[in-house]
């Protein structure tokens, strides 16, 4: 067999690859306004070393392609501002952190949806209440950028905010990759386990997690990119060993890592980025009708 890792941030294709009846794993599908949604919770840690993936809750929903218009009553944005409400703390300061690198179209998700993401910390009582706004729940927002543009780990900045404003939990927003092209911008995972960023192009950084935070990390991301060699594989689907690592020079010349992503990439991260910040919203400030909060936006 060839050695080589599938690179995928997303659980259910993990799942896909070991096969679908793994002990410590429960996994169901279902259809919530029409659209397919697949639930997977790692409860061993036994099964978390198999998926390569942190005990916990991972919701992944399968999507019309976001190359497709975003409606502000969508019922996308309803089904996602549900799922992301079900894993917020009732009260409390929420921070939504945008990862990634804003110049990058593939990387640019997370910078993308914080920058549409409603930010009420900064408003003191007397004028919410003089405004009609008291019913706002407390957010602040922020974009890390990443470590070669600000010299900080997306770990270290965050901890740093974390320790001086105190949420009560995060939101962390981030493009994905798939192991799969037909995922690519018509996917979104959910889940309570916080992140890894560059994880799935092997770019690996420190994880960012209720363990590292102190908090509980809510972790959204859209799949954006897919790792080459993990494509040829698939493709190809190779179980030779020689092949396999003819195919990898090939793919990776003097080991350069390459990523797939699609043509209409800029279309793509900024639909996918207004439908989170969105759902976003929407869980966030629930006490808020949809009609004045996107009077707010």
């Amino acid at each position: 067999m060839v050695i080589t890792e599938r690179r995928t941030d997303l659980a259910v294709e993990e799942r896909e690859l070991l096969g679908e009846d793994i002990r410590g794993v429960d996994y169901c599908a279902e259809r919530i306004g029409g659209l397919p949604v697949e639930r997977l919770h790692i409860r061993t840690q036994r099964a978390s070393q198999l998926l390569k993936k942190p005990v916990g809750n991972y919701v992944t929903v399968q999507l019309p392609p976001l190359t497709d218009s975003i409606r502000d009553t969508d019922a996308r944005v309803k089904a996602l501002s549900e799922e992301i409400g079900r894993l917020l703390p009732v009260n409390g300061l929420v921070l939504v952190a945008g990862l990634g690198n804003i110049e990058i179209t593939s990387d640019a998700l997370g910078p993308k949806t914080a920058s549409k993401v409603l930010a009420t910390r900064h408003i003191p009582g007397e004028i919410a209440r003089s405004t009609g706004l008291d019913r706002l729940r407390a957010v602040a927002v922020m974009h890390t950028g990443v470590t070669g543009q600000t010299g900080i780990e997306t770990g270290e900045l965050l901890r740093g905010v974390v320790k001086n404003i105190r949420p009560s939990a995060m939101i962390a927003v981030d493009a994905l990759a798939s192991r799969r092209l037909e995922r690519l911008g018509c996917t979104v995972q959910i889940s309570d386990t916080g992140i890894s960023p560059g994880a799935g192009v092997g770019n690996r950084r420190a994880r960012i997690d209720r363990d590292t935070m102190g908090i509980p990390v809510i972790a959204i991301g859209v799949p954006t990119v897919v790792d080459a060699l993990t494509l040829a594989f698939d493709l190809l689907d190779i179980d030779d060993e020689k092949q396999g690592l003819e195919l990898s020079k090939t793919v990776s010349p003097q080991g350069r890592g390459m990523v797939v992503t699609p043509k209409e990439i800029d279309l793509l991260t900024d639909r996918a980025a207004r439908l989170i910040s969105l759902s976003v919203n929407m869980a966030l400030q629930n006490d808020i009708d949809t009609e004045d909060l996107l009077n707010l936006l």
